[in-house]
C-alpha cells in the first residue's frame, strides 16, 4: 500500500510538473496576445527583441549574421547600451547520424513585446518554436525553446546551445575610455553555465539553461576579434506525441559578476511573472489613444506604433533614459528625432518617455554647449558626436510648449525656459551673421554645401518665436513675449515673401549666393546624372543659365533639391493660403507609392501613382530613399488647409509599409530599408489623426480641451478613446451617416472645460444636443459645451456640401 501511494504521488507529481512547465511555456502565456507573422521572402531580414535594458537583433531565420553599419557589422547580437554582450548564439540537434543547426527558420512571428522562430525538421517529426523575450528595467534576455515530438516513437537527441560573447563598447566608446579587450570565459557551477569576462573591464555576460547540462562543453577564443564561443550541451528525450520546454537566460553587466549572476537567476526564476507584467504593461499601452476606424489596417499600424515607441526607450541609469533614433544602427539619443517623436508619444499617452527625454536632451545639452543650443547625437556611453545643428534648438522651444499644453504643468515649464530663452538668443546671435532674421547651418537636409539659410530652420524658428511668446506670457514675462511675438509676425511675413518661388510653385530650399548654388548646382547634376534623372539634369541645367545670365550680388532663394523640408511652412501652418495650396500640389509630383522622397530629384517613373515599389540600394544611403517623417510633415501640412482626404492619402501610403518586411513594424526608408522601426514614426501618425482629424486641441494649464473634428470623407465611423490630458481623460466618438453627424465626447474630470466645434459647412444644418449646452452658432461653426462632463450632439442636414478635397493620386 505504502509503495503504491508513493508511485501514484510521484507520478501525480511528473504529471504536475509537465502541466506546470507547459503552463509557464511563452506561448501558453501569449495566447490571448496579437500578433503577425512575418513574410517568407523577408526571413532573411532582421527584427529586434526589445527591453529598455537589452535587446537582441538577428535575422528572422533565426540566425545571427553581421549587421548594421555604425559599428561595422556588429549592430547585431545582444546589447546591454554602453556594452554588446554577444554576437548571438547557435542552438544544434544532434542525432547519431544527422543534426539539424535552428537558423533557417520556415516562419517568424512578431509579438508586441516577443518573437518566435518556427522550425519544421519533417524527417523527424519535429516541430520548435523559439521563442525570445526581454522582461522590463532587467539586463537579460530568456530564450525559450517549445519541442513537439510529433512521432509516435520517443526521440533522444543532443541540443548544443554555443553562446558567441562580444563584449566591446558601443559607439564612440574610446572617447570616454572604453577599450576593448580580449572575453574570457569561464565555466562556472553557480549556474551551471558560462560566465565571460572583458579582460580588460568588468564586463561580464553570462548564460544558462533551466535543466542541467551533460557534462561535456567546449570553449574556443577568437584572438583577432577578442571574442569567445562556448557550448553548453543537453540530452533530450521526448516521448511519443508529447513535448519538451526548455529556456536559456542570457544575462550582462557592465558593473560586476555578481549583478549579472542576479539578473540571470531573475529570469530563470520569475519568467512567468516577468512576462505577465510586461503583457499587463503592453494592455495598458493598446487601451491609451485606442483608435477604431473603417481602415483596419492604418488602425492595426497606430497600435503597433505605440509599441514600437516602447522599443525605442533606452535606459542607461549611469547616463539617463530617453527615447532613441532607431534600431539597428541608431540605437543612442538624438535632439530632433525626439523633438518630432515626443509629440506622438505624449498624444498616445507615453508620459514617462517624454519626460525622461526631455530630461535628458536638457541636461546633456547644458553640458556640453551651456548656451541653449541643443544636442544632435549622443552615444549611450555619454559621448556627443554632434553637439547640435542648427534647427534642433527651434524645435525644442516648440517642444516644450506643445508638451506644456497637455500637462499644464507649469514647473515643467519653468524648469525648462531658461534653456529656451538661452537657446534662441544663441540661435540669432551666433547663427544670423547678416541680421536679416534668419540663422544659417545646416537643417534637416545634411546635404555637404547646404548650410546657408535653410528652409525648414527659418520655418521652425519662427515657429519657436511664437511660442516662445506664449511661454513667456505663461511665465508674466509680458516685455520678452512682446519681443518674441513680434519676431515671429516679422519673420513669418519673411518667409511668404522671400522664400517663395512663383515660377516652382513652391518654398525654395534655401537662400543662398550664386557662387554657393552653382556648387551645390554641379554635385546635384552628378547626383542626378548617377541616379539616371534627366528631368532634373534638364532643370538644373535651366537653373545654372539663369544664373550666369542673372548674376546677383546678393544671396537669393532657389529651388534646386526638391528636398521635403519645402512643405514645413505648411507644416507649420505658416504659408498664406494661396501659397500653401500651390505649394501642396506641387508636393504631389515627389511622392512614390509608399511616400514621400526626401530629395525630389531623385523620384523615380513611379512618383505620384500607386503602381510600382522603392527598391532599396545594396549599401545603406538616403540617396534615392522615401521615408516617412516627410510623408507624415506633408500629411500634417494638408490638414492644415482644410484638407484631410488628401492627408489621409499620404497616411494611407505610409501605411503601405507596415509590416512589409519586419512584421509589427514600419521601416524608416519606405519599404524595407535603413532602421527596422523609428521613433519620429509616430510624429507622422499621431499629429494628424489625434491633432487634426479628430481635432484635439488641449489647454491642460486651464483645464480647458477644444475638439474640432476633421475628418477624411471615408472615416464615417472613428472613435479615440482614453486619451490623457493633465489629470483628465477624454473619449471621443465620431458618426456620419446621409443626412447626420453626431459627436460624442466623454470626460473624466468634469471639473475641466470641454467644447466640441461642429463644422456648419452643410446645407440648411440643424443642431440637436443631447448631452451638453450649445453656446455659439455662428456662419462657420456650432461650439457646444460639457455638461455633466459629456457632449453628444447632431447636425442634422438636407444634404452634405463637404468641401473636403478627394483624393487625387
Amino acid at each position: 500500500m505504502f509503495k503504491r501511494i508513493s508511485l501514484n504521488v510521484i507520478l501525480c507529481l511528473i504529471l504536475s510538473a509537465c502541466s506546470k512547465e507547459k503552463e509557464n511555456g511563452i506561448s501558453h502565456l501569449l495566447i490571448d496576445v496579437p500578433n503577425i507573422q512575418g513574410k517568407q521572402e523577408y526571413l532573411a531580414s532582421p527584427y529586434v527583441t526589445a527591453g529598455n535594458r537589452v535587446y537582441m537583433v538577428g535575422h528572422q531565420d533565426g540566425s545571427f549574421p553581421d549587421l548594421g553599419w555604425h559599428i561595422k557589422g556588429e549592430m547585431g547580437g545582444v546589447w546591454n547600451h554602453p556594452i554588446k554582450l554577444m554576437d548571438g548564439f547557435d542552438i544544434q540537434l544532434n542525432w547519431d547520424d544527422d543534426s539539424y543547426v535552428l537558423n533557417q527558420a520556415d516562419s517568424f512571428t512578431n509579438y508586441p513585446f516577443a518573437n518566435k522562430h518556427d522550425f519544421f525538421i519533417a524527417d523527424k517529426a519535429l516541430k520548435i518554436g523559439r521563442w525570445q523575450f526581454v522582461p522590463d528595467d532587467t539586463e537579460g534576455i530568456a530564450i525559450q525553446l517549445e519541442i513537439y515530438n510529433e512521432a509516435e516513437t520517443a526521440q533522444n537527441f543532443e541540443l548544443v546551445f554555443t553562446g558567441h560573447s562580444d563584449l566591446r563598447p558601443t559607439w564612440l566608446g574610446e572617447r570616454t575610455n572604453m577599450i576593448n579587450g580580449q572575453d574570457k570565459p569561464s565555466y562556472s557551477s553557480k549556474i551551471d553555465g558560462w560566465v565571460v569576462k572583458d579582460k580588460n573591464n568588468p564586463w561580464y555576460v553570462c548564460y544558462a539553461a533551466s535543466d542541467k547540462p551533460e557534462q561535456k562543453f567546449s570553449s574556443k577564443l577568437n584572438q583577432k576579434k577578442l571574442t569567445s564561443s562556448n557550448t553548453l550541451s543537453y540530452k533530450v528525450r521526448i516521448p511519443k506525441r508529447d513535448s519538451k520546454i526548455l529556456t536559456f537566460s542570457i544575462a550582462g553587466s557592465y558593473t560586476s559578476e555578481d549583478e549579472a549572476i542576479k539578473t540571470l537567476k531573475k529570469i530563470q526564476h520569475n519568467l512567468p511573472e516577468l512576462i505577465e507584467a510586461k503583457k499587463n504593461r503592453y494592455k495598458a499601452l493598446a487601451n491609451q489613444t485606442k483608435l477604431t476606424i473603417p481602415d483596419e489596417k492604418l488602425e492595426q499600424t497606430f497600435e503597433w506604433l505605440k509599441y514600437n515607441c516602447d522599443w525605442l526607450v533606452r535606459s542607461v541609469p549611469e547616463i539617463g533614459t530617453g527615447i532613441t533614433a532607431g534600431i539597428p544602427d541608431y540605437p543612442w539619443w538624438f535632439g530632433v528625432d525626439s523633438e518630432y517623436a515626443l509629440q506622438g508619444y505624449m498624444a498616445v499617452g507615453q508620459r514617462d518617455a517624454v519626460y525622461n527625454t526631455i530630461k535628458l536632451l536638457d541636461s546633456v545639452s547644458e553640458a556640453v554647449n551651456g548656451n541653449g543650443k541643443i544636442i544632435h547625437e549622443m552615444s549611450t556611453n555619454g559621448a556627443v558626436f554632434n553637439k547640435g545643428n542648427i534647427n534642433e534648438t527651434p524645435q525644442f522651444a516648440s517642444l516644450i510648449w506643445r508638451i506644456y499644453q497637455w500637462n499644464g504643468d507649469k514647473a515643467f515649464l519653468e524648469k525648462y525656459f531658461p534653456t529656451i530663452e538661452k537657446g534662441l538668443k544663441w540661435l540669432m546671435d551666433a547663427n544670423d551673421l547678416d541680421k536679416n532674421g534668419f540663422p544659417e547651418g545646416f537643417g534637416m537636409m545634411e546635404i555637404h554645401g547646404l548650410d546657408s539659410e535653410m528652409i525648414d530652420v527659418a520655418v521652425y524658428t519662427q515657429r519657436a518665436f511664437a511660442d516662445a511668446a506664449k511661454m513667456a506670457d505663461e511665465l508674466d514675462k509680458t516685455s520678452l513675449a512682446n519681443t518674441y511675438e513680434a519676431i515671429a509676425a516679422n519673420l513669418k511675413e519673411k518667409i511668404n515673401s522671400e522664400f517663395w518661388s512663383k515660377d516652382f510653385n513652391s518654398y525654395a530650399d534655401f537662400i543662398g549666393t550664386d557662387k554657393q548654388t552653382l556648387h551645390l548646382i554641379e554635385d546635384a547634376i552628378v547626383r542626378a546624372d548617377t541616379l539616371n534623372k534627366p528631368w532634373a539634369i534638364k532643370e538644373m541645367e535651366q537653373t545654372k543659365q539663369f544664373i550666369l545670365n542673372n548674376p546677383s550680388n546678393k544671396p537669393r532663394p532657389f529651388v534646386l533639391h526638391h528636398n521635403w523640408v519645402v512643405n514645413t511652412p505648411m507644416e507649420m501652418g505658416i504659408a498664406d493660403n494661396d501659397k500653401a495650396l500651390k505649394a501642396l500640389e506641387t508636393a504631389k509630383r515627389f511622392v512614390n507609392p509608399f511616400g514621400v522622397f526626401v530629395t525630389g530629384i531623385d523620384r523615380d517613373e513611379s512618383a505620384g501613382s500607386d503602381d510600382g515599389a522603392f527598391k532599396a540600394p545594396p549599401v545603406f544611403s538616403y540617396t534615392g530613399a522615401v521615408m516617412t517623417l516627410p510623408t507624415g510633415v506633408s500629411a500634417i501640412a494638408e490638414n492644415n488647409y482644410g484638407r484631410p482626404n488628401e492627408a489621409l492619402n499620404y497616411l494611407e501610403r505610409m501605411t503601405r509599409s507596415f509590416s512589409y518586411a519586419l512584421p509589427g513594424s514600419m521601416y524608416e526608408v519606405s519599404p524595407d530599408f535603413g532602421m527596422m522601426t523609428q521613433a519620429w514614426n509616430i510624429y507622422s501618425y499621431a499629429y494628424p489623426i489625434v491633432y487634426q482629424f479628430f481635432g484635439i486641441q488641449p489647454n491642460a494649464a486651464k483645464k480647458e480641451i477644444t475638439i474640432r473634428p476633421q475628418m477624411p470623407d471615408s472615416w464615417n465611423k472613428a472613435s479615440l478613446e482614453n486619451i490623457e490630458i493633465g489629470n483628465n481623460k477624454i473619449s471621443i466618438y465620431y458618426w456620419k451617416g446621409p443626412k447626420i453627424l453626431t459627436i460624442r465626447t466623454i470626460q473624466t474630470n468634469w471639473n475641466w472645460s470641454l467644447k466640441v466645434e461642429l463644422p456648419k459647412d452643410f446645407k440648411n444644418p440643424g443642431l440637436v444636443v443631447t448631452q451638453g449646452e450649445p453656446i455659439t452658432s455662428d456662419k462657420d461653426k456650432y461650439v457646444v459645451s460639457a455638461k455633466n462632463g459629456e457632449i453628444d450632439a447632431s447636425i442634422y442636414f438636407e444634404e452634405a456640401t463637404n468641401n473636403n478635397s478627394k483624393t487625387d493620386d
